[in-house]
């Protein structure tokens, strides 16, 4: 399908007829449907091969126009009788005042889908069907069957009240209300779980994702608890879209080899920020790091050195501060939570580099560290302040520094910035280097002494 928006401010209602004129600032094209699901799963990251039905006219020329230079591999079967699904969509001051459709849901008996899907099966790592019951999954039962041969994913977003022609799918996506429609209305979750467990057995399915709107989402799984996932959204602008999100997070999850409880889970995050865009839309494996970090879910904690680059790009990409600071970190106590506080305070983002063992050794004695890398590295990624703890094992941080090249570089201690390691690179870089003081009476040979005592 391809959605066109038409922007534009009212101030008036029309002399002619009880209605608000709208005066159009702004369109935009914008493809819809499956043709959504595609663009979801391009802005994640996937390759993508869209196969489909569209008419050969010019919403059709425009609708792959706007694919192509996303990256998908169109493979259209564009057809004469039939126009390209499209909706045109008005909007005004946030809010949708009337849609117009233009189309033909008759239902094609054409093979040409069929072949496009044998042909291009042997490079999948996953396949989603959905035609929004617009008659191009006539054949649906085939699609599967071509799926299941080659051993690939089929996830499928239903419609309709005819839930049995998607025997064996990998998973199906409806959400609570079609799925009602199916097995009846469910009083409680109990019943919820019950009756989608029946389908699931009924229907051969690997897996069943229920979507509940602000309730958020019951992935039924054969042979594995009922899994209940709460909703993410904080604010709700647009749903327009949000299903087709969903499955695409799921199938590109799938596809890389994650379990259905991960996919599930990253699913539900990806549609609380779609939501809260304007009409259809993608996310971005940037948002959803982003959102999982504010979260605490992932997005930070212990990073290598090439992840640390890749994250710090993306935090650059969103006018983000990126502060760095390094040390042992043997004992933490509060004279170092307070420094790192202090720290994160002049930016957004806190980079810890730790020294490894044999470089904290040779720096304090024999008897030191107390605790090793991985014990110190856990405990600070746990602290609010610290988004991501990186290992060295050189006796200075220089190196990582000048690789990092943080917009702030912080020391503790009686320090000027030209004599702290990695200062000068981080000035001659544009960056800024700050001295913090540490707090008096704390220290972590303070504490050893007092426990040899």
């Amino acid at each position: 399908m391809l959605d066109q928006y038409l922007f534009g401010a009212t101030s008036r209602i029309s002399p002619e007829a009880p209605v608000p004129v709208v005066h159009v600032q702004k369109t935009d094209d914008r493809p819809g449907g499956a043709a959504n699901v595609a663009v979801n799963l391009a802005a994640l990251g996937t390759r993508t091969c869209l196969i489909g039905v569209i008419g050969n006219d010019t919403a059709g020329d425009s609708l792959e126009k706007i694919l192509v230079a996303s990256g998908i591999v169109c493979e259209f079967n564009r057809v004469g009788d039939r126009p390209t699904i499209t909706k045109t969509r008005v909007q005004s001051r946030g809010q949708q005042l009337i849609r117009l459709d233009q189309e033909n849901a008759a239902e094609l008996h054409d093979d040409a889908i069929v072949e496009a899907l044998k042909a291009a099966i042997g490079k999948a790592g996953a396949v989603i069907l959905s035609d929004y019951g617009k008659g191009a999954l006539t054949d649906v039962r085939k699609m599967i069957e071509v799926c299941n041969d080659a051993g690939v994913p089929v996830l499928v977003d239903p419609k309709g009240t005819d839930f049995g022609k998607y025997k064996g799918a990998s998973l199906i996506t409806p959400n609570q209300v079609e799925f009602e429609a199916v097995v009846g209305v469910c009083h409680s979750d109990e019943e919820l779980v019950d009756r989608g467990r029946k389908l699931v057995d009924e229907l051969e399915l690997d897996a069943l994702l229920i979507t509940r709107s602000e309730k958020g989402m019951l992935l039924l799984e054969a042979g594995a608890e009922a899994s209940f996932l709460s909703t993410q959204a904080r604010e709700v602008y647009d749903v327009t879209g949000a299903g087709d999100t969903v499955i695409a997070t799921l199938a590109a999850a799938i596809a890389s080899q994650q379990d259905l409880g991960t996919a599930a889970a990253l699913a539900n995050l990806a549609a609380g920020l779609v939501v809260r865009k304007i009409g259809v839309a993608a996310v971005t494996p940037s948002e959803i790091r982003v959102a999982m970090h504010q979260r605490g879910q992932g997005g930070r904690g212990l990073v290598g050195r090439d992840e640390l680059g890749s994250l710090i790009a993306e935090s650059h990409g969103r006018d983000e501060r990126v502060v760095m600071t390094n040390g042992c970190f043997d004992i933490l106590h509060a004279g170092h939570v307070a420094y790192l506080e202090e720290a994160k305070s002049l930016g957004d983002r806190l980079i810890v580099a730790v020294n490894d063992d044999d470089s904290v050794q040779r720096l304090k004695g024999e008897s030191r560290p107390v605790n090793t890398l991985q014990d110190r590295m856990l405990v600070l990624a746990g602290l609010a302040a610290v988004d991501w703890v990186v290992p060295f094992s050189e006796d200075t941080p220089a190196e990582l520094i000048a690789s990092v090249l943080p917009d702030v570089l912080v020391k503790g201690g009686d320090y000027r910035p030209e004599e702290i390691v990695g200062g000068q690179e981080v000035l001659d870089n544009g960056g800024e280097v700050r001295v913090l003081a540490f707090r008096e009476g704390h220290s972590t040979t303070r504490i050893i002494d007092q426990l040899r005592d």
